[in-house]
């Protein structure tokens, strides 16, 4: 599976490495895929259950996606490559949630567990929608600079990245100020991966939108999202996450421009 994954590690550095890990650092985390081609539940279960084993305090799941303009998107347009079909997609991303409670790694994130205290200080500042500087080839940064928010990307050849910097200083390939719906997307895009869901009153204040109160109600109705009036914060439920690239589309799909005399205090 790691060579058809194209990993050019075998299982036993992996082992080691993680072994490593635990002797060297206080944290340490490590990544599987899943639902990988011909996989069933009860082979993911296993893996995961050694994997738990070896595991700190903090691991990363991810069900295998088919990426457009891949050699993989090349193999499954060719039904050269069968992936799990939905239904087993689920029972897969649920047994993995339920595996990793026995365990007492939270699904904080959609893909991300960990025992509470452990979470991915670093990750959490994308998901909570953050400033972060992209810094080496390749790398994308969110950079806020008087008032305005940039995206900012890095030439990703590593070669034309370094002649760059020593030719005119910097490695940056481009950067944009990004607009507040775009921003707004972004920010749910995210922020419904955590399990703490967003703030609404940020979407408005930070922003300039709300939610469409028809979109929210049907999507509560159907029990995929979970208002909180209180805190006044939005999350996605069990049933959401498990479509939850759909929920995301018709949320902002609803997004609402606000008059700023009408925003409510952070």
């Amino acid at each position: 599976d790691l060579k058809f994954l194209g990993r050019l590690h075998s299982v036993e550095e992996a082992l080691a490495t993680i072994e490593i890990s635990r002797s060297v650092f206080d944290r340490f985390s490590f990544d599987l895929i899943y639902a990988r081609p011909n996989q069933t539940v009860e082979d993911w279960e296993e893996e995961l259950r050694e994997a738990l084993a070896l595991a700190g305090g903090h691991l990363s799941l991810y069900q295998l996606t088919i990426e457009p303009r891949t050699a993989f998107a090349d193999l499954y347009r060719a039904g050269k490559l069968k992936v799990p079909g939905d239904d087993t997609a689920v029972a897969l991303y649920q047994k993995t949630t339920e595996i990793c409670a026995e365990a007492g790694l939270t699904d904080y994130e959609i893909s991300n567990y960990a025992i509470p205290g452990h979470e991915s200080r670093h990750n959490l500042i994308y998901w909570r929608y953050r400033d972060y500087l992209g810094i080496g080839p390749g790398a994308h940064g969110r950079l806020r600079t008087g008032g305005v928010r940039f995206e900012i990307s890095n030439l990703s050849h590593p070669e034309k990245w370094l002649a760059e910097i020593d030719d005119r200083g910097t490695g940056i390939e481009f950067q944009r100020k990004l607009e507040p719906d775009e921003q707004a997307f972004e920010f749910l895009l995210m922020g419904l991966r955590l399990r703490e869901g967003i703030s609404l009153d940020r979407l408005a204040n930070e922003f300039g939108f709300t939610l469409s109160e028809t979109v929210l109600g049907e999507l509560a109705e159907q029990e995929m999202v979970l208002q909180d009036s209180e805190s006044n914060t939005l999350k996605v439920t069990a049933n959401g996450r498990l479509v939850l690239n759909s929920v995301i589309d018709q949320l902002t799909g609803g997004l609402e421009g606000v008059e700023k005399s009408s925003l409510r205090s952070a």
